[in-house]
């Protein structure tokens, strides 16, 4: 029988936010540590949790500051290097619970972009260290929590978002972040650009730990991140699956397409679904996504 524990573990600046795991019967094959989007929170993945824990995998999942369960100003953050120091602690923590096993990150949407860069800051962190030394050289070291990584999984990446992006967004969004960072904008995202299933559509309708809203300094750190991606993309190395929903309204899928053909990884695999939208473990279908994800885990083992 599976089990499922929650706790609180203290990120950037002691901030103390809600993580929950589940874990199979046995020992797990393997771990899943997984990062959710923008406005929405770790407890709407139970159509990918279930299927992984009863396969014998654990997942492990966080909600972000400004998030779900998690205290702070509702979808907010000083920097974007605060998502680098929460997941560098949250990775340590599943480390600890499971030490010597395999960890693949899986981040999904505003989550896979926090992977992402998180990956290449610590690249960045390596490249200092070889530079000028172990200790020595601005940000030392970067992130070390991921140091265990057996791969990565990013689904809805946001490379090229739909109607957002543009140099002159870029820049309005940076001045008003300066000037009033807590102002809170509406991101419009409809439910139904989400996912066609109703039951999940219903479910996103009255879910109170969702939003939609978020403030003028994420809105700047966030596209700020998404250019830096785009441009050190190529330094991802790491075993990589790239799932993206062929209807997306949020995000193009050409921005995954561009992900998977520019990353170093030998080993890649890209699964685009057709008629999908934002959310393919929520959308119709979202049984072939969860078989997709168990078996690229496997041949991880």
């Amino acid at each position: 029988m599976s089990r499922h524990d929650e706790g609180r573990f203290a990120g950037v600046g002691g901030l103390e936010l809600f993580w929950q795991r589940w874990r199979p019967a046995g020992e797990p094959r393997l771990v899943v540590a997984l990062v959710h989007g923008v406005g929405e929170h770790s407890g709407r993945y139970m159509n990918l949790v279930g299927p992984l824990v009863a396969d014998g995998f654990a997942v492990y999942a966080f909600d972000h500051r400004g998030h779900g369960r998690s205290p702070g100003p509702r979808v907010h953050i000083d920097t974007w290097d605060d998502y680098h120091g929460d997941l560098d602690a949250f990775l340590g923590l599943v480390a600890q619970h499971e030490p010597g096993r395999k960890i693949v990150l899986y981040g999904h949407s505003m989550g896979s972009l926090v992977v992402l860069d998180y990956l290449l800051a610590r690249g960045r962190g390596r490249e200092r260290e070889q530079e000028h030394g172990p200790g020595r050289g601005p940000q030392a070291g970067g992130p070390q929590g991921g140091d265990e990584l057996a791969g990565v999984i990013v689904s809805g990446v946001p490379l090229e978002p739909v109607g957002i992006g543009k140099p002159y967004q870029a820049a309005l969004a940076k001045v008003l972040s300066k000037v009033t960072p807590r102002l809170t904008l509406d991101l419009g995202i409809a439910g139904d650009s989400l996912t066609r299933d109703p039951a999940a559509l219903e479910a996103a309708r009255t879910d109170p730990q969702l939003t939609s809203r978020a403030t003028v300094r994420w809105g700047a750190e966030s596209l700020a991140t998404v250019q830096r991606v785009s441009r050190e993309m190529a330094a991802v190395d790491l075993p990589l699956l790239v799932l993206h929903g062929g209807d997306d309204p949020l995000n193009r899928p050409a921005g995954a397409q561009a992900l998977f053909d520019a990353v170093s990884s030998a080993d890649k695999t890209l699964r685009i679904y057709p008629g999908v939208r934002h959310e393919p473990h929520n959308d119709i279908g979202h049984e072939q996504v969860a078989a997709d994800v168990k078996e690229w885990l496997a041949h991880l083992l």
